[in-house]
């Protein structure tokens, strides 16, 4: 079973509850990620990427060879 979960730390401790029918888990995979500010930085690119003349002009050609090819 895999689920993901966003979790808050409190005085560097980290606590969760699974859910009721995951049964008897021996081992689990933690991995710690900053969420937000992940989630920030591609946020951020990608605006800046919607002003990239270049990158506007690959959509742009990409789009019309799709419209061409159909």
């Amino acid at each position: 079973m895999t689920f993901e979960k966003t979790c808050e730390i409190s005085n560097n401790e980290l606590r969760s509850n699974f859910p009721k029918n995951s049964g008897q888990l021996k081992k689990i995979r933690v991995i710690v990620e900053e969420a937000e500010t992940e989630r920030s930085k591609k946020n951020q690119l990608l605006k800046k990427a919607s002003s990239d003349p270049l990158f506007n002009s690959d959509i742009e050609e990409t789009t019309m060879d799709k419209i061409i090819h159909k």
